[in-house]
């Protein structure tokens, strides 16, 4: 039997929203003489540059990025998409760096490249009918409380409100009689390169208050007149999340602005939290403050040498 050698390493940067990957990735990229290949599913849309903390103009002539602002709002794309993409950039960039970086949040996309995506059942179509007539007369409730009885781990990480998630991931535990947290687990794809994984964590009030003082300064930035201009297409999927939701909200007269504005800083943290359990789980994952830059220099320096 014969095992291939691994070349060249991609340095995954990874972190709860608004812990500071950004600033430090653009410093470990110049170090490494590296492209940055975003691992953000929402910061891949056009014209949502404030909501997904997108990098600015000038941080993307300072370093080149991939998989930011390539996609219309109209387009499909899933993990099993940006892992065939990735996997096939990173073979055309390794000939040329021997460091790569990818940095960002998403967290099945980062699973996808480091892992792979699970082959999953086709589902039966007269199941996910089933499904759907469910879902169109009695609405999300009683699609939730089965994934909740059938798989409560996915439960807990899934976004509750995105329909789709949810029905697909109850369809796969019907078909398969298994939860469907456990069927995207349970195997792991060998890459051709070393993956290094550097966490970035701060103690929870720290986040919380970042996190809240980032959304303020989103609103300075003109975010409700992104949300507006998008408003359009607010029943996409590249749409569903946080900080455009709560202002749709707004814009149909559902609620105040203020009040908006606080949900978006109350469902961001509990993003970041979703975020955290999902990542503790692996224990790959070397963690640091993000004030440690010389710790986390020097680690790189180590484990690459």
């Amino acid at each position: 039997m014969t095992t291939t050698s691994k070349q060249g390493n991609l340095i995954i940067l990874l972190g709860p929203t608004g812990v500071g990957k950004t600033e430090l990735s653009l410093k470990i990229a110049e170090k490494l003489g590296s492209p940055i290949l975003s691992c953000d599913s929402r910061q891949l849309y056009k014209n949502l540059t404030i909501g997904t903390a997108a990098p600015s103009r000038e941080q993307l002539q300072q370093i080149t990025h991939y998989f930011v602002g390539t996609l219309e709002l109209t387009d499909y794309y899933s993990a099993s998409m940006y892992e065939e993409e990735a996997l096939h950039l990173l073979a055309s960039l390794l000939k040329r760096h021997t460091n790569i970086l990818m940095t960002g949040g998403s967290m099945m996309y980062i699973d996808a490249v480091c892992k792979g995506i699970d082959e999953l059942p086709t589902i039966d179509e007269q199941l996910r009918k089933d499904l759907l007539d469910l879902y169109n007369e009695k609405g999300l409730g009683p699609i939730r409380e089965q994934l909740k009885l059938l798989d409560p781990e996915f439960y807990n990480l899934v976004d509750l409100k995105n329909h789709k998630r949810v029905i697909h991931a109850l369809e796969v535990c019907l078909m398969t009689g298994k939860p469907y947290s456990s069927l995207r687990t349970n195997t792991k794809k060998e890459r051709p390169f070393h993956i290094i994984k550097i966490g970035l964590k701060r103690e929870r009030e720290e986040l919380y208050e970042r996190i809240n003082r980032r959304v303020e300064q989103m609103m300075r930035d003109g975010l409700l007149e992104e949300a507006r201009k998008v408003y359009p297409y607010k029943e996409l999927n590249s749409l569903n999340t946080v900080g455009y939701k709560e202002l749709f909200n707004y814009l149909d007269g559902i609620w105040e602005l203020e009040f908006a504005v606080e949900k978006i800083k109350q469902n961001t943290r509990i993003y970041s939290r979703k975020q955290m359990t999902w990542f503790k789980k692996d224990e790959e994952i070397h963690w640091f403050h993000p004030g440690r830059e010389e710790e986390i220099m020097n680690y790189l320096h180590k484990t690459l040498a």
